[in-house]
C-alpha cells in the first residue's frame, strides 16, 4: 500500500495545508471552552454585560474562523485525495495494458475490476478522512487534557482515567470489528458475484425452469452476508453506548470534584462548564478517531490488492524497434516445432506444431473443443508465448518485432464479438482511425454487413449499444469482420468467426475474400469442414497435437479424425434436407 503514495507527488502543497488548516480549526476549538468559562465567571457571575457581549462575539469570531479553516482543510484534502486516485487509476489502467494474456489470466478480470473501481472508491474516502482527522482528532485529545490540567491537574487525573477507558472501549471494538469487515466484504463479493452471474445468464436460467433454485442461492447468500454484518452491527453498535457510559461516569466524576472544589474556592463555575466541554470534546475526537481507523484499515486492505495488480509485470518484452533477423526459408510464416502450457494448468494445450504459409494462402484449422485451435492463432499476435520452439513470421522470429509492428501486421476476429458503444464507423475505425467511409463500405460489402448497415438510420452513424446488444449474433459476427478487414493487415485470423452465420451467407463471405484484390495470410478456424474445404492447407488438432495437414481431399483419405468430423457434419446436413 505505502508504494502507492509515489502518486502523491504533484499534490504536496494540498497534503500539507489539508492537516495544516485542519490542525488551525482544531486549536481554535480549544480556545472554546475559555471563552464560555470567561462569560459564565465575568459576564455572568458580576453581571458584567459589556464583557458578555465581548465574549458572544469571541465564540462568533470563533466560529466562523473555524468554519473557514474547516471549508479550507476538506478542499485541500478532497483535492489531493480525488488527485491521488486519480493518478492510480491512470497508472493501474495503462499497466493492466502491459500484462500478457497469461498474467491477465491469472489475475482475473473481477479482480482487476475491483481494484479499478470499489478499492479505489476506499483508498479516496481513507485518505481524505486522514488528511482531514489522523492528526487533528489525537491533537484535540491532547489539547483537551493539557487544557484541564493547566485549569486543575487534580481534576486532570479524572481526565487521564476516562481517557484511558475511552481508548480500551473505542481500540477494543476496532481489533475485534476490523477483521470481521474483511469477512463481510468477502460475502459480499460472492452475493455481488453471484448478482452479475444471474443477470448474465438470465436467459439460460429462464429456459431451464431455474429461477426457484438461483434465487434460493442468492437468498442463502444473502443470509449469510446479513448474519455476519448483523453480528458486526451488533459487536459496532456496543460504541456509543459503552462510549457514553464511560464519559457519564467520568462527567459524573468531574462534576462531584469540581463542586467540591468550587466550594474551596479553588475552581469557578465556568472553569467546571469548560472541563464539561473538554470532556465532550475527547468524546467526540475519540469516536472520529476510531471511524478514521476503520476506514484506514480498509483502505490499506484495497491498498494492498491495488500495489498487487501493480507488482504484477509481463513475462512478454518486444524490443522498441523491430531488429533484423536471419531469413529462414522463403516461409511467410512459419511454426517450428512449437508448445504451450498455460500458467497452472496440468499439461500442455499445443504438442511440439510445426507448419509453414505463403502470403497470401488460406489455412484452416479444425479441430474438436479444447483441442488447441484458438491457443494457435494466438500465439501469433504474441498473446502467449510457446514454452519451446520458435515462430517465424517473414524470415525474423516473432520476438524480433516491436509490439507495434507486430499488432499492425494481424488483424483479429475473435471468437466472442465484441462491439463497442458508439458508431459502426467508430467501431470499424477501430482497427484503423484513418479509414475513409468507401474504405468502410468496401469492407462492409465483403464482410456481407452492408445491407445491415444501410437498413440502420443514420447507417454508418447509426449508434451501437454496449457489447453491440441491437444487433444480433450473426450481425456483430459481421461487423466484426468488416472491423477486421478495414485495417488491410498482411494477416487476417478470423476465429470461428462464422458461427452465427447461415450457410449462404457463409458461402458468400467466403467467396467474397477470396476474390479480394489484395490477399492477406488468412487463418481460419472453423467447426465447419465447409468452411474451410477450399483452404490451401487445413490444419487438424486434437488434444493440441497436430494429426494432420493438407488439402480437404487430401485429409480425406489420409486423416481419420477430418474424415470422422466431415462424416458428422455431412449426415447432419442430409437430415436437414
Amino acid at each position: 500500500m505505502f508504494r502507492l503514495f509515489r502518486f502523491l507527488k504533484g499534490y504536496e502543497k494540498e497534503s500539507i495545508l489539508g492537516p495544516l488548516f485542519k490542525f488551525f480549526e482544531a486549536t481554535l476549538e480549544l480556545f472554546v471552552p475559555l471563552a464560555v468559562a470567561s462569560l459564565i465567571d465575568v459576564g455572568i457571575g458580576e453581571n458584567d454585560f459589556a464583557h458578555s457581549m465581548k465574549m458572544f462575539f469571541v465564540l462568533c469570531l470563533l466560529g466562523i474562523v473555524g468554519l473557514v479553516f474547516s471549508l479550507t482543510a476538506q478542499y485541500y484534502a478532497a483535492k489531493a485525495a480525488v488527485g491521488f486516485v486519480k493518478k492510480i487509476k491512470q497508472a493501474l489502467f495503462s499497466h493492466m495494458g502491459t500484462l500478457s494474456y497469461g498474467e491477465i489470466d491469472q489475475l482475473t478480470t473481477s479482480t482487476m475490476i475491483t481494484a479499478m473501481t470499489s478499492d479505489m472508491n476506499q483508498i479516496q474516502s481513507g485518505m481524505n478522512m486522514a488528511l482531514r482527522l489522523l492528526l487533528r482528532s489525537p491533537f484535540v485529545v491532547g489539547g483537551a487534557f493539557l487544557m484541564t490540567w493547566l485549569i486543575d491537574p487534580q481534576v486532570a487525573k479524572i481526565f487521564g482515567l476516562t481517557i484511558l477507558g475511552l481508548i480500551l472501549v473505542v481500540f477494543g471494538i476496532i481489533f475485534f470489528t476490523v477483521p470481521l469487515y474483511k469477512s463481510v466484504q468477502e460475502k459480499l463479493g460472492k452475493v455481488l458475484a453471484a448478482t452479475r452471474e444471474n443477470l448474465r445468464g438470465v436467459r439460460v436460467v429462464r429456459a431451464f425452469g431455474m429461477e426457484k433454485e438461483e434465487i434460493k442461492s442468492f437468498v442463502q447468500k444473502q443470509e449469510e452476508l446479513t448474519k455476519t454484518q448483523k453480528f458486526v452491527g451488533n459487536i459496532s453498535g456496543l460504541l456509543n453506548p459503552l462510549s457514553y457510559t464511560v464519559i457519564n461516569i467520568g462527567v459524573v466524576l468531574l462534576i462531584h470534584k469540581g463542586a467540591l472544589r468550587v466550594e474551596y474556592g479553588v475552581l469557578t463555575q465556568g472553569a467546571v462548564v469548560a472541563l464539561y466541554n473538554y470532556m465532550a470534546q475527547i468524546l467526540e475526537e475519540l469516536v472520529k478517531l476510531a471511524n478514521t481507523i476503520i476506514l484506514l484499515t480498509k483502505m490499506i486492505a484495497s491498498g494492498n490488492r491495488v500495489q498487487s495488480v501493480f507488482e504484477r509485470t509481463s513475462s512478454q518484452s518486444f524490443p522498441e524497434l523491430t531488429e533484423e533477423g536471419k531469413e529462414e526459408g522463403k516461409e511467410y510464416l512459419a511454426f517450428h516445432q512449437v508448445s504451450l502450457t498455460y500458467p497452472k494448468a496440468m499439461e500442455a494445450s499445443l504438442k511440439d506444431i510445426s507448419f509453414t504459409a505463403k502470403k497470401g494462402d488460406v489455412i484452416g484449422v479444425i479441430g474438436s473443443t479444447g483441442s488447441g485451435k484458438t491457443s494457435l492463432i494466438n500465439m501469433l499476435s504474441r498473446f502467449y508465448d510457446p514454452d519451446s520452439g520458435e515462430i517465424y513470421l517473414e524470415g525474423r522470429r516473432l520476438e524480433q518485432y516491436s509490439k507495434k509492428e507486430l499488432r499492425d501486421k494481424v488483424a483479429l476476429v475473435p471468437q466472442k464479438s465484441v462491439l463497442f458503444s458508439g458508431t459502426i464507423a467508430e467501431n470499424l475505425r477501430f482497427a484503423n482511425e484513418g479509414a475513409t467511409e468507401e474504405e468502410m463500405w468496401r469492407a462492409l460489402e465483403i464482410a456481407q454487413a452492408k445491407e445491415i448497415v444501410e437498413k440502420k438510420e443514420g447507417k454508418l452513424q447509426a449508434g451501437v449499444s454496449q457489447k453491440g446488444s441491437n444487433f444480433s449474433g450473426g450481425q456483430r459476427q459481421r461487423l466484426c469482420i468488416a472491423r477486421a478487414l478495414v485495417k488491410k493487415a498482411d494477416i487476417l485470423i478470423l476465429d470461428d468467426s462464422f458461427s452465427a452465420l447461415d450457410y449462404a451467407t457463409d458461402l458468400a463471405l467466403r467467396k467474397a475474400l477470396k476474390e479480394m484484390e489484395e490477399k492477406p495470410l488468412m487463418l481460419l478456424v472453423s467447426q465447419r469442414t465447409t468452411s474451410i474445404k477450399e483452404a490451401d492447407k487445413i490444419l487438424v488438432l486434437e488434444e493440441g497435437e497436430l494429426v494432420g495437414a493438407g488439402t480437404h481431399e487430401q485429409l480425406l483419405q489420409e486423416c481419420k479424425i477430418y474424415q470422422e468430423i466431415h462424416a458428422s457434419q455431412f449426415k447432419k446436413e442430409v437430415e436437414k434436407e
